[in-house]
């Protein structure tokens, strides 16, 4: 932060910011993929589990909560079914992390030449993080999509892709350039407001828990605050905009591969209003939180994980340069 009120977030160069941003989206999407998987599967099933009779003729499994789902794909799909769709994640998050800081970074250093017509604080980081993310979520769309449709996929016989160069080439095949934009709506509708909201929640509360080792009675490790403003931000901002997350999902898995995967009964969807319509209308406002509770366990840690990690990677690499720089 720079001294004397201005809250302009001036931290590194471009390129510290996109190596810190690419090594932070890297290994957070490693630690949470399990949860990622078991999120995607609770989010495509479709049929009630308070009512026997509405999964009775199915066939697949029967997901009954985060844990639950965990011991069965565990059972039925071994070790590896947990990190299904983690080829094109990583390639994801590591371009997504590094598009989104770099975007965040522009973006208030931008709104900083405002000088006397600035904006205060909380609405500067909504501003950059919603546009932030809208940007990245655009750009890494496709790799998103090819995420969810292998994490969605069966496995050894009931696979629907082999690879992930082969999946390119089916949908491009079949379903054109648009099949890798399925519910691109939904998700730039969903990514702003929730950026939004976590980079004005993080700006808020990370200067109040920086402070926090020095009223506790006990030590904790360095950077909890960091995380700790990630966890409360993710938490916020998630509940707030799940739904268009869940129509997200359902709309990625649409095309002629639907009735492929483990869940052979998703419905027929089109349009980002339609599916909400259609899910409200069939599983009310609990069908459309579906998966929050898992997506909550994933989100705070896999925040908490990114900032302390882009924190920390910001810094030794502004300390590398410091370093390199006085060598010479």
């Amino acid at each position: 932060m720079s001294a004397g009120g201005e809250h302009l977030k001036d931290e590194g160069t471009r390129r510290q910011v996109v190596l810190a941003g690419g090594i932070a989206g890297l290994i957070s999407r490693f630690c949470i993929a399990p949860l990622d998987v078991v999120k995607i599967r609770l989010q495509l099933q479709i049929h009630s589990l308070s009512d026997p009779t509405s999964h009775a003729h199915l066939k697949g499994p029967i997901y009954k909560g985060t844990l639950s789902t965990l011991k069965t794909i565990l059972r039925e799909e071994g070790i590896t079914g947990l990190w299904k769709g983690n080829i094109p994640a990583e390639l994801m998050y590591v371009c997504y992390g590094a598009i989104q800081f770099t975007t965040y970074r522009s973006t208030t250093q931008l709104l900083a030449q405002l000088d006397n017509h600035r904006l205060p604080q909380p609405i500067e980081s909504f501003i950059s993080g919603a546009l932030a993310g809208g940007v990245a979520t655009a750009s890494t769309y496709p790799l998103d999509l090819l995420r969810t449709r292998f994490a969605a996929q069966g496995s050894g016989e009931a696979r629907v892709y082999g690879s992930l160069f082969s999946s390119i080439k089916d949908i491009a095949r079949h379903e054109g350039a648009a099949g890798f934009f399925r519910g691109c709506s939904a998700a730039v509708g969903q990514i702003v407001p929730y950026m939004g909201l976590f980079f004005a929640t993080y700006e808020t509360l990370r200067p109040v828990m920086a402070s926090a080792p020095e009223v506790l009675p006990f030590p904790i490790p360095p950077g909890s605050g960091d995380a700790a403003a990630g966890v409360a931000a993710s938490i916020l901002a998630k509940t707030g905009v799940f739904p268009l997350d869940l129509v997200r999902k359902r709309l990625q898995v649409q095309g002629p591969t639907r009735a492929l995967y483990v869940h052979r009964n998703i419905p027929e969807y089109q349009g980002v209003f339609n599916t909400m319509g259609m899910i409200f209308r069939t599983h009310g406002v609990r069908g459309l939180y579906r998966g929050l509770t898992v997506s909550l366990f994933k989100a705070a840690p896999a925040s908490a994980v990114t900032m302390w990690t882009y924190e920390r990677a910001l810094k030794l690499l502004q300390e590398h340069e410091i370093g390199q720089a006085r060598k010479e």
